[in-house]
């Protein structure tokens, strides 16, 4: 019998998973290098997404510091984290969640640099024999991360996730009820592994009043992205619509162009309407 891996990888998210890098990794706290190590892994704690860096111990120069049970662990809250029910019946835990949340045992630990205007970022031991003497970094707690000598932003790089942009001349429509926001034969289709795709449309195919927004965000594999807000007969849509002006480069494709969220408003394809997609953005 056929397995699908969509529904492998939903049930692998109730476990702590690992998997080690050949990337040298270097993090960087108050002007100093405090983590150097080429035997780093990437670790998901049950039910998060994006992984994060773990290294170590010797590995990290700088003091660690066992913290006070602060009660945080949270798996069996079912109410805590975002739905991607395409993927799980669980709720999961995304960027948004912050580290000090975990969803596994272990020890928090503050890694602590020495001397004037010393700082500390949060670092956790898990009760895992398999990553014995291994310490979990919140990536937000650091200056500056270096994969070999690039710098990375947003998150570690999950290598079993992917982009792929690819032009298409489908008949693409953006409604809000009868209403057309957008309507264009150029769109560029981008597929995001476990991710609803996204259709980024030239800005010139887009017949609603846009206003852009104060709100930024910023994807690990894309780069910062601005949002828009479109002005609609029933009132004003916060935020609907995102371009990315200076893509990384797996995104280049879609330099300029605006996609919107299908997760409120209707997507129609060659003339069949899309169902709205349920994810941590609905």
């Amino acid at each position: 019998m056929g397995v699908r891996l969509r529904e492998t990888i939903g049930r692998q998210l109730r476990e702590l998973r690992y998997e080690p890098t050949a990337k040298r990794i270097r993090a960087v706290l108050n002007g100093t290098t405090v983590v150097d190590s080429d035997r780093a892994v990437l670790v998901w704690e049950p039910r998060r997404v994006v992984p994060t860096y773990a290294v170590p111990a010797d590995d990290i120069a700088a003091e660690l510091v066992p913290q006070p049970p602060s009660g945080e662990k949270q798996e069996a809250a079912g109410d805590v984290g975002f739905a991607l029910p395409d993927v799980t019946t669980m709720p999961v835990l995304d960027p948004r969640v912050p580290f000090s949340v975990h969803s596994t045992d272990g020890e928090t630990v503050a890694i602590r640099t020495a001397g004037d205007g010393a700082r500390s970022a949060l670092g956790f031991r898990p009760a895992d024999e398999d990553l014995s003497g291994y310490v979990v970094l919140d990536f937000d707690g650091f200056d500056r991360w270096l994969e070999e000598d690039d710098e990375i932003v947003g998150h570690p790089h999950d290598p079993f996730q992917r982009i792929d942009v690819r032009r298409t001349s489908r008949h693409v429509r953006v409604m809000l009820g009868d209403t057309v926001l957008a309507e264009t034969r150029r769109a560029r289709m981008l597929f995001e592994t476990m991710l609803p795709v996204r259709y980024y449309l030239p800005p010139e195919d887009v017949v609603a009043e846009l206003r852009p927004s104060a709100t930024t965000t910023f994807c690990a594999y894309k780069g910062e992205a601005a949002y828009w807000s479109a002005v609609t007969p029933d009132g004003v849509l916060h935020d609907i619509a995102w371009r990315y002006d200076n893509p990384l480069v797996d995104a280049t494709e879609v330099r300029g162009l605006l996609a919107f969220f299908d997760e409120r408003i209707d997507l129609v394809i060659d003339g069949v309407a899309r169902s709205r997609p349920v994810t941590p953005w609905s």
